[in-house]
């Protein structure tokens, strides 16, 4: 419980808003040279708004670390605009579900430059990846492989794989989010030897090319010793196979709140090639990673309209916005921590303790739990939580029958609207009465 005489906290730190981010005259937050307000005021909260050159900056570190064979991975945030800029800046896209294979097809990615992942893959996803003639596959289970054999017989092709595995390396992070220890639905098992009985039988009945491995210990990792490690296990693995082409995953973590520092795409690169050439894995290696969150999360803010304020007499103040957990669910699933100020007035000093919650019917709608923003903040009045770019509007829901926000681009004093609002109309387009 947050005391009501709690002394508040300085003004959100500069550094996890989107990198463009100033003020106007008035003192009132702008993002790639645009007034956040007028944008609200034109498309309505809540709204996500990116900073496109950002996004650009990102997916060119990323390349820039990795090499052209770097995928982002869709999952974090995707829309044909997005798909669109990663493959103008050199990325692969990372596609996990029929869904985003078809945005990012339709977005006029070149198929070859995209992956196909996902754990449980159905006939038709692995059937139109064939089709298509995407890059590669990443190849989850022996179920899996049963499918792609039968698709590769019966259709005389031999589609080009990887196979995903465990090294059995738990990251730093939280539970939901591990992916790369022994007990996880991903992946064939090193310890285990699943994976080693996987690569024989691939070779044994020759009907798939096995191209590379790749492997994925979870998201948010901020402590890049736990990449290393899992490529020391996965190099271990990958060196007696004589294959070209190995991917470490993603992972690398955002600041999301004040004192949190990330490490870099550069910093991350050095540390898994470290590795894995202790490990005896050479340059004639094409080495790739999936970084997703890196790429979008702290290019863009959600903007919402304050409806009301209820303080609680000793206990504390709920302040609740037009959003929730249907634009943001991260916090409910996750317990993650968000920052919030105020639109009006980001530099100003917050020293009002509030509880942000979003306008869900449930007690967990719960956006920032011990929030700070100015004491002149109040109904009417524009908030927003930065480094929202990821897994915000890609796990959006219409709980409650809420319609979807807005996703606005912004560069250099132009805006562009890339998602429009869903309308009601939107809501019942699929009932059939």
């Amino acid at each position: 419980m947050t005391p009501p005489n709690h002394r508040g906290a300085p003004p959100v730190p500069w550094n996890l808003l989107p990198e463009s981010a100033g003020t106007d005259a008035r003192g009132s937050l702008t993002i790639g040279g645009c007034s956040v307000a007028a944008l609200a005021a034109t498309y309505g909260t809540p709204l996500f708004i990116y900073d496109e050159a950002q996004l650009r900056a990102r997916c060119r570190e990323a390349v820039e670390a990795f090499g052209d064979e770097v995928a982002y991975a869709t999952k974090a945030f995707l829309c044909t605009a997005m798909a669109r800029l990663a493959a103008e800046e050199g990325m692969v896209l990372d596609v996990s579900t029929l869904g985003e294979l078809h945005v990012a097809l339709l977005a006029g990615v070149d198929p070859s430059r995209l992956v196909l992942h996902g754990n449980n893959k159905s006939t038709a996803e692995l059937s139109r990846a064939l089709e298509v003639g995407v890059h590669r596959i990443i190849c989850d289970s022996t179920d899996e492989l049963d499918r792609l054999e039968v698709l590769a017989a019966a259709g005389g092709v031999r589609p080009k794989i990887w196979i995903r595995v465990t090294p059995g390396v738990e990251a730093h992070t939280h539970a939901y989010v591990q992916t790369g220890q022994e007990d996880s639905k991903f992946g064939f098992s090193v310890a285990s030897g699943a994976a080693a009985a996987a690569v024989e039988r691939i070779a044994a009945k020759g009907l798939l090319e096995l191209c590379g491995v790749h492997a994925h210990i979870g998201s948010q990792v901020f402590d890049v010793a736990s990449f290393g490690k899992a490529a020391e296990v996965l190099g271990r693995f990958f060196a007696p196979l004589g294959l070209g082409e190995l991917c470490v995953g993603g992972g690398l973590g955002v600041a999301y709140v004040a004192g949190e520092e990330a490490p870099s795409f550069g910093a991350w690169a050095a540390t898994v090639r470290g590795a894995l050439a202790a490990v005896g894995i050479g340059p004639e290696v094409r080495i790739s990673a999936e970084p997703g969150r890196a790429i979008v999360a702290s290019a863009a803010i959600t903007v919402y309209e304050v409806g009301t304020i209820k303080d609680l007499p000793g206990l504390r103040t709920y302040l609740s916005v037009d959003g929730g957990m249907s634009d943001n669910p991260r916090p409910v699933l996750y317990g993650s921590g968000y920052e919030a100020m105020a639109v009006a007035m980001p530099k100003a000093e917050r020293v009002r303790a509030v509880r942000i919650v979003g306008k869900h019917c449930e007690s967990g709608d719960v956006i920032v739990p011990e929030a700070f923003l100015p004491a002149e903040v109040g109904v009417g009045d524009l908030i927003a939580t930065p480094v929202t770019g990821a897994y915000g509007y890609s796990m959006a829901s219409n709980y409650n029958k809420v319609p979807r926000p807005a996703v606005v681009f912004v560069a250099d004093g132009r805006e562009r609207l890339v998602v429009r609002r869903e309308t009601l109309e939107d809501l019942v387009r699929l009932d059939l009465g």
